[in-house]
């Protein structure tokens, strides 16, 4: 089930917004200090870097008693994939143009109030399925044109090995929903985004409005 998000008073909400750096920012600020280990794992980092770094990754729960460069490729993962890409162009929950979704999503409440909310808004849903054995054979059946897939799933097939083979025989784009953070890490490269459990109906059409907007773009 989704969580509720608690209202904010009008008041605090806009001194938070005039004072406090967006997730965009804050990414950006990360990526500018911390991409040096990219190009150079041996890098080393300030205490106070290496401290920031570890808090950083330990509010995801990223494995952090390794090599500075391996807890950075993760959690830059998350940071880009998960963060919100504000764009004036797009109000995520009225821009969308109607869509048809694959759903796949392990928990029975979360994909029943996913399903609502999605078609609330005006999609149609393909699904939920609970395992990667029907969801992939309902790809073969029906023109989709995003996938929203949960990593652990029911079944012998995860939801990865599900996102590689969409990807590979369909070329579905993916957006991962995910409670395992570190798996959603290690492989951001399949997918367009990640929404970071536990998450809201909201959170779900932000992140598919930001993926139609960058689509938008890339046409032109």
């Amino acid at each position: 089930m989704f969580d509720r998000q608690p209202d904010a008073a009008p008041q605090t909400a806009q001194t938070a917004s005039e004072n406090t750096p967006t997730a965009r920012e804050s990414a950006q600020r990360l990526r500018a200090a911390y991409d040096r280990l990219l190009d150079a794992p041996d890098t080393v980092l300030s205490e106070t870097e290496a401290s920031e770094l570890t808090a950083m990754a330990g509010i995801y729960d990223l494995q952090t008693d390794r090599p500075h460069a391996e807890t950075w490729a993760e959690l830059r993962a998350v940071l880009t994939k998960s963060a919100p890409q504000e764009d004036a162009e797009v109000t995520p929950a009225e821009a969308l143009d109607p869509m048809t979704v694959l759903v796949v999503e392990d928990d029975p409440e979360t994909a029943a109030d996913l399903t609502e909310a999605l078609t609330d808004a005006g999609h149609s849903v393909v699904g939920p399925f609970h395992i990667a054995e029907a969801a992939e054979a309902a790809a073969a059946l029906h023109q989709i044109d995003v996938a929203l897939l949960d990593i652990n799933l029911s079944g012998e097939t995860d939801g990865v090995t599900l996102a590689r083979s969409l990807k590979d025989r369909w070329g579905l784009p993916i957006l991962f929903l995910s409670g395992d953070v570190t798996a959603a890490a290690r492989h951001a490269d399949l997918a367009e985004a990640m929404v970071l459990k536990p998450y809201s109906g909201r959170d779900v059409l932000a992140a598919l409005a930001h993926f139609q907007a960058g689509l938008r773009r890339q046409r032109g």
